[in-house]
């Protein structure tokens, strides 16, 4: 027997019974010649009630919850719906949070997913933990969501490019108290070639793009099947071509591009990068694509938000200078990164507003 069951003068419980469960069973009337409106009655009554609730709320958490148990590292995961007028309808995403994270004036890095991919791909625990290491620096996340194979441009499907600039971006900057003038945009695969084709209409806007294992190609023939509408939607995104003009709109731009061994977008991405340099800018190049052997994975998330968050803090100073720990900074690329006013979009509503960030960054 229960030592407690017997020093409170109760029956220990039944074998097998589970201590503390919810019962559905309705509370025990009250003793004969006991009024059921007594005060101790009715107390029973309302913890039973209670309990009953309780179990139902935590039922509900269980089964309704869309987030997945994973550990944050302090950071806070906000579900945020974007209003979109021309998409006509709203769209989910998510927005992270860091711990480090000011209350106003925030940094803000706009991550674009790949094909079959949602705005939750990436709320995986290495990007949580890269992004906990920056501590102060450490950006405000936000993955928006789009069609399963948008490649988020302009296309017949949706105004996607346009979405974000015009759209995404401004209600993040007035919900999560974004400074406008310190945003960057990548993405991964079909995100990666998002996050270039977004920034080239509106260089001025971002602090610096980045594309990782960006699905690149140099010719419409080659495409995968959805990823343009036809020949001409191909044409009119055409990164490589579009990187190669004079004047390049992304020879002022902060840029990050890195693909493996065995990617097969390594082609285009070493084509885009020739066209980048034959345009003026200088991508910090990882991967295949550069001297180095290594190539990227889930735990480069370390390498790329080191770059996004240097570049977003350094937006408006010497591309010279160093990072506060005083190593070498990503970026180190000559003359200044003074910010001006950046062109009109390409059919895009400057929203959030933005200035250029005029620092070229060179091959590490």
């Amino acid at each position: 027997m229960s030592v407690t069951s017997t020093r409170l003068g109760r029956k220990p419980a039944p074998a097998g019974a589970t201590v503390g469960a919810v019962s559905a069973t309705p509370t025990a009337p009250p003793p004969e010649g006991r009024s059921p409106h007594s005060v101790r009655y009715i107390v029973l009554r309302v913890l039973a009630a209670a309990a009953v609730a309780a179990g139902a709320f935590a039922v509900d958490r269980l089964w309704l919850t869309d987030e997945p148990t994973r550990s944050t590292f302090g950071s806070r995961v906000r579900p945020f719906e974007i209003e979109s007028e021309l998409l006509d309808r709203a769209l989910p995403a998510r927005v992270v949070v860091p711990a480090g994270a000011p209350p106003k004036d925030r940094t803000l890095l706009v991550f674009l997913h790949g094909r079959g991919e949602d705005e939750r791909s990436y709320l995986v625990e290495p990007m949580f933990e890269a992004l906990a290491s920056l501590r102060t620096r450490a950006p405000v996340i936000a993955f928006p969501s789009s069609d399963d194979s948008s490649y988020w441009h302009n296309r017949e499907s949706g105004q996607w490019a346009s979405y974000v600039l015009a759209e995404v971006i401004p209600q993040l900057v007035d919900r999560f108290d974004i400074d406008p003038g310190r945003i960057a945009i990548g993405g991964i695969s079909m995100g990666g070639f998002g996050a270039y084709d977004i920034a080239r209409l509106d260089p001025g806007r971002f602090c610096a793009v980045g594309g990782h294992s960006p699905a690149i190609w140099e010719t419409s023939s080659e495409t995968a099947d959805g990823a343009f509408d036809d020949a001409d939607d191909f044409e009119r995104n055409d990164v490589i071509s579009i990187a190669g003009m004079d004047p390049s709109p992304y020879a002022e731009l902060r840029l990050w591009l890195d693909a493996g061994e065995d990617d097969p977008f390594l082609p285009g991405d070493r084509a885009f990068e020739e066209a980048l340099r034959a345009g003026g800018a200088r991508p910090i190049l990882k991967g295949a694509l550069s001297d180095d052997d290594s190539e990227p994975s889930s735990a480069n998330w370390e390498h790329y938000l080191d770059f996004y968050a240097y570049s977003l803090q350094h937006c408006e100073d010497e591309a010279e200078a160093k990072p506060e720990d005083g190593s070498e900074p990503p970026l180190n690329g000559a003359g200044n990164s003074t910010r001006r006013s950046g062109g009109a979009s390409e059919g895009a509503d400057r929203g959030g507003g933005g200035r250029r960030a005029r620092a070229g960054p060179s091959r590490p």
